[in-house]
């Protein structure tokens, strides 16, 4: 957000309308090339391969400090001093494998220039704490600006005792702890931006002491409770977003009438509740106003759109209903430029008052009951975005929408289109195309691969036909997602999707032949899933290349074989699925070394949002209590899977297994296995589903498995094991008595059969509720969010699901009938 234009005029009077007459003093030259030595001496014991830092080549002992790049000094009596210091982007930021992180040491020299008044440190690689009582000795600053670093702790208290601050911006930062009241003493603020950090509690009801406020935002925090009544005294705020939070309750009724200069209004993503006040139509000045994804309910008012300069109007994502009778005739007094109105209760065709908003570049209308084809008339506006998914639109896709040079976004999932795609599709650039779920067949287009910028492809769950002739993308395309499963795609697998994709999911179809050795052209691959297709050969040695492959699923194909030892190279991978093909031999003891599989994933990674809007890929589908469940993207980089099951693999169960800590899932069950059960599988202290049935094991049950906390399902059904079945009040609650049937002699509470020597008593079992039986998994990380920073400085997503599967059939010869499900 840009600050007020009060405020620029300080700044432009600080940096250029200050006439020097003397040189800086030396204390303050001193401090300023101490803070130079210390930021270069960080970065090269963080072996940073840019340490020159250019900007501050000016900085030296022989010179006037107020004549260096990026310091503005001016006079103080007869003296001049040290008055601004612009150092924003000095440390470039590189990608977190080379990143320049250093320590907010570094600001200690700054804490003694006394005469500062604009201090800029805003897009560095700053981390830490900063000092308690620094900031405090700053008491002319009136511009601060510390934004996009990696600040940590608590916000200072010396923060609080600037009383001339007037521009305040701490975003984009991981301060955490409740905000305190103390911010209500800084009377002079006109800017203040904690956007993006971990701040919690309570908004303090101080802040309507902030009165000459114009700028407030606190987007993209923890906080919680109500909007306080006193943001109600804040009679000179123009901007106001107080979005992705978790604050409560209503909006104030009053807030039209208390903040009429109001031009931007932004309570997104909240758990906000009520119905949106009558006295907003008294903000003639508003052009933003952003409701969604809240818990606001009632009918659209239609005198919002009389509001005369609103351009973005965002309600999607709540309990609101247009109106009842479809009877609302609408002619707008604004232009709007974004109009979101996603599970609104829209029936009937695409509202045809929308052709009149020639500025529309981001319209949402998904979620709703629109019926009736893509109308030409919205083709030919040219807008950026046109999400209408998860309606009932049908029909084939004009070819007028593809010649727009403004169309970025299409998504059309979930409708009823059908036909072949038009030939003049690359025409557009776009980069996110979603078409999955739609009855559209036939070839796609090969000028799709002229689309250069495109990011995710998304075409399952459809028609689509072809043998070996898939559009080929060249090696610098931008294409990360890619989603054909559930389609009746066949031939070779296509591999010309670029160096850069992310994911790649060709589920569900007709693909045939053996994997082809080009696939590890694909270096940045983390998701490869070519369940049900018709693959056959051997699992090649050469997929081992893909060192950052995290999910790998061959599910139910023809693969043949023993399991190569190289897998275990891939030391990022959490998800391994080749159940229900035709392999052979032993499980590799090497897969003991999976990594992935060992160690709790780093969430720090992960990103929640690569767009700003919801998006819908299929689940993977994984084997759960003998039926298929997907497993949401949301909490993907939480799972940790192994499944061989339904082969022909034979041998004993290697013990390296049992180092796999964070393997929440192990199933080798439908196999030849033989010999014992190690004893090391009592290590898996996550493990939550355990099936080794329809083997040869025989033995003992290890008397390990009492320390499976974790394990909720455990099958160890039709093999020749004997003798006691361990007890813990975990396992007690396992006594289903299918998950021991067809063994040699087992005995033990949970079967109600009484071991040699045992009293013959019945047990007094845990009472168990079947319909306790959980969601699949029941994770410790449910609360924390998802996602991924695959390419999260491109773009912002809510990705909420990976891959898609039909029911495994009962009949491995009868599975492939390419329905679709």
């Amino acid at each position: 957000m840009a600050p007020s234009t009060a405020l620029a005029v300080i700044s432009v009077f600080l940096l250029i309308s200050c006439k020097p007459s003397t040189s800086c003093p030396q204390d303050q030259k001193q401090a300023l090339l101490l803070f130079k030595e210390s930021l270069i001496s960080q970065l090269m014991q963080n072996r940073s391969s840019i340490v020159s830092l250019d900007e501050l080549q000016s900085w030296n002992t022989d010179s006037d400090c107020c004549k260096w790049s990026r310091v503005a000094c001016r006079v103080y009596g007869s003296s001049e001093q040290v008055s601004g210091l612009n150092l924003y982007y000095l440390v470039p930021l590189l990608s977190p494998d080379q990143a320049n992180h250093v320590s907010s040491s570094i600001l200690a020299p700054l804490f003694g220039l006394t005469s500062l008044m604009l201090l800029d440190l805003s897009y560095n690689s700053i981390k830490g704490p900063i000092p308690a009582t620094g900031f405090g000795n700053l008491t002319k600053l009136v511009h601060l600006d510390l934004s996009h670093n990696g600040f940590s702790g608590s916000i200072p208290q010396g923060l609080f005792h600037l009383k001339h601050i007037g521009y305040l911006d701490l975003s984009s930062n991981s301060f955490l702890g409740r905000l305190s009241g103390a911010l209500g003493g800084l009377r002079s603020l006109k800017y203040l931006n904690l956007d993006e950090n971990f701040l919690h509690g309570p908004v303090p009801t101080e802040i309507g002491y902030l009165t000459g406020l114009h700028t407030l935002s606190l987007r993209q925090n923890k906080f919680s409770g109500g909007i306080p009544s006193s943001v109600l005294s804040l009679m000179n705020l123009e901007v106001l977003d107080l979005g992705n939070n978790s604050l409560s309750g209503s909006i104030p009724l009053e807030i039209g009438a208390a903040l009429s200069n109001l031009s931007a209004l932004s309570l997104s993503r909240n758990l906000i509740t009520g119905e949106i006040p009558e006295s907003i139509r008294e903000l003639v000045n508003l052009t933003t106003f952003q409701l969604d994804n809240n818990l606001i309910s009632g009918e659209i008012p239609i005198w919002l759109f009389d509001l005369p300069q609103l351009q973005v109007l965002h309600l999607g994502g709540n309990e609101l209903a247009w109106d009842h009778n479809n009877a609302i005739i609408v002619n707008p007094k604004c232009q709007l430029s974004e109009l979101s109105l996603r599970s609104c209760g829209l029936s009937g065709t695409i509202p045809t008052w929308l052709s009149n908003q020639t500025g529309l570049d981001f319209l949402d209308l998904s979620e709703n009951e629109l019926e009736g084809g893509f109308p030409l008339w919205l083709a030919e506006m040219d807008i950026g975005s046109i999400i209408l998914s998860d309606n009932k639109l049908s029909g084939s896709l004009p070819p007028r929408l593809f010649q727009s040079k403004s169309l970025s976004i299409l998504a059309l999932s979930a409708n009823n289109f059908s036909g072949e795609l038009p030939e003049n599709i690359g025409d557009a650039d776009m980069m996110m195309l979603m078409l999955s779920d739609n009855n559209f067949s036939g070839k796609v287009p090969e000028s799709l691969s002229r689309v250069y910028r495109l990011l995710l492809l998304d075409l399952s769950k459809n028609m689509f036909s072809g043998n070996n002739n898939f559009p080929t993308f060249g090696p610098e395309s931008f294409l990360a997602f890619v989603d054909l499963s559930s389609n009746k795609f066949s031939g070779q697998i296509p591999t010309g999707f670029g160096q850069g994709t992310i994911m790649l999911s060709l589920g569900q179809n007709e693909f045939s032949g053996f994997l082809p050795p080009n696939i590890t052209n694909l270096v940045q691959l983390k998701h490869l899933d070519l369940h049900d297709n018709n693959i056959t050969g051997e699992v090649p040695s050469f997929i081992s290349q893909l060192s950052s492959l995290q999910v790998l699923s061959l599910r139910n194909n023809s693969l043949s074989g023993p399991i190569p030892n190289d897998l275990a190279n891939l030391t990022k991978l959490q998800i391994l699925d080749l159940s229900d093909n035709l392999l052979n031999g032993s499980i590799p003891s090497s897969f003991g070394d999976l990594k992935g599989m060992t160690f709790t994933p780093d969430t720090s990674s992960l990103s929640s949002a690569l767009f700003s809007f919801p998006v819908q890929l299929q689940d993977l589908i994984v084997n759960w209590k003998g039926s298929k469940q997907g497993l949401s993207r949301y909490n993907l980089d939480f799972y940790s899977l192994l499944d061989l099951s339904s082969n022909q693999l034979s041998g004993e169960i290697p013990a390296s297994l049992g180092g796999l800590k964070s393997l929440k899932l192990l199933n080798v069950s439908r196999n030849h296995i033989s010999g014992n059960i190690p004893m090391s599988l009592g290590n898996l202290e996550s493990i939550e589903t355990l099936d080794l049935s329809h083997n040869d094991l025989s033995g003992e049950i290890p008397p390990t498995f009492s320390q499976l906390e974790e394990i909720n399902t455990l099958d160890l059904s039709n093999n020749k094991l004997s003798g006691q079945i361990p007890n813990s009040p975990q396992l007690g609650r396992l006594n289903d008595p299918d998950f021991y049937v067809n063994n040699s002699g087992l005995c033990g509470g949970q079967i109600q059969v009484p071991c040699p020597g045992e009293p013959s008593t019945e047990q007094v079992l845990p009472q168990h509720d079947e319909e306790e039986d959980e969601t699949i998994f029941s994770w410790k990380a449910a609360a924390i969010g998802f996602p991924a920073g695959l390419i999260a400085s491109i773009l912002v997503v809510y990705v909420t699901g990976f891959f898609t599967v039909p029911p495994r059939c009962k009949t491995r010869h009868t599975r492939r009938n390419n329905g679709r499900s």
